[in-house]
């Protein structure tokens, strides 16, 4: 229940596909033990918030002022797929399964049909729906075959004012707001099945639901801090990370959280399970962590960067790491 969103404004659009440039790795950098190598993707400069792989060949990089770059080739080469709009950074690119993907922009949902050859605008939130305010949307995942979820913010300025919570049921192609019960910013979810989901917030929030998100309830997190992103390996067996090296783990489907020690003080912003004992987190200040007990103790691995590291994606055999100014790290065993 892979992927991240990271929190930075974005702009509207219809992506507009086509072989833009083909980018070429810089000269790898080994990071330390931990398996890590540094390359740079040519972005100009922007910050890499997002990164999802359909299969070991196939895989997409979402960054600031709507970049977009696609490997066909397990990352040797990557090619642009350019969003013709300058103010939206895309924060969560996810696929439903093989031919439906989407991609998030500002208030825009993205869809594409055809495995991510061409995309389209599918939806985009008004202003009139939400009384004018900025809508900033950050994570997607879906729970069935056409039934999905994305989740967001509301805001007036640099304040939030709400949060936004909206389901497709017809794999995309419309989407219907619903009340999200809280009003804090809600920034990334995760469904563990068809059945059982969870988000989380600002402020700790964490909300669950058992019934395919018809009711959604609060879970007491135990702290008051952001949490960024939340990963279940299992119905009962989740970790959710944050502000301030936040590790929180739970046993029991989210009736109960508990705070772990955390060996580094950044803030955290992706985590992911590769096995029911093995999962990573990185953040910001180029922090890569690693548990071999489920999440119960954590090691920090040496990154030889001191740049953001936004989002995780990693399997078992490879993984991939996107951050500040064109950083793309890779992972192999």
């Amino acid at each position: 229940m892979q992927h991240f969103v990271v929190v930075k404004s974005i702009t509207r659009t219809s992506l507009i596909l086509g072989s833009i440039a083909l980018f070429v790795f810089a000269s790898a950098v080994v990071i330390g033990q931990s398996g890590w190598n540094a390359t740079r993707i040519t972005s100009n400069g922007r910050d890499l918030n997002t990164v999802y792989f359909s299969d070991s060949k196939r895989g997409w990089v979402g960054g600031d002022e709507g970049f977009l770059t696609h490997t066909e080739d397990g990352g040797a080469s990557w090619i642009e797929q350019r969003i013709d709009a300058k103010r939206h950074a895309i924060n969560d690119i996810y696929f439903a399964n093989k031919d439906v993907g989407f991609a998030l922009a500002g208030d825009m949902i993205f869809r594409s049909g055809d495995g991510g050859n061409t995309w389209h605008e599918s939806y985009k939130i008004s202003q009139t729906a939400v009384h004018g305010a900025t809508v900033e949307l950050y994570s997607l995942r879906f729970n069935g075959k056409k039934k999905g979820w994305v989740v967001g913010s509301l805001a007036r300025g640099d304040t939030v004012v709400g949060s936004v919570l909206a389901i497709t049921r017809d794999s995309g192609t419309t989407w219907q707001m619903l009340e999200a019960g809280t009003q804090q910013e809600l920034i990334h979810i995760d469904f563990v099945d068809d059945e059982r989901g969870w988000i989380v917030g600002a402020g700790g929030a964490i909300l669950h639901t058992e019934d395919a998100g018809e009711t959604w309830q609060r879970q007491l997190s135990g702290v008051t801090g952001t949490l960024y992103h939340v990963d279940f390996r299992n119905s009962k067996q989740g970790i959710a990370v944050g502000e301030r090296g936040t590790i929180l783990i739970t046993q029991d489907a989210g009736q109960t959280w508990n705070k772990v020690n955390s060996p580094a003080r950044a803030t955290l912003l992706s985590v992911q399970f590769v096995s029911e004992d093995n999962v990573w987190s990185v953040g910001r200040s180029g922090v890569i962590l690693r548990s071999g007990d489920g999440g119960h103790t954590w090691l920090e691995q040496k990154s030889s960067t001191r740049q953001n590291l936004y989002a995780l994606f990693i399997n078992k055999k490879e993984g991939w790491i996107v951050g500040s100014d064109g950083l793309l790290m890779r992972y192999a065993q």
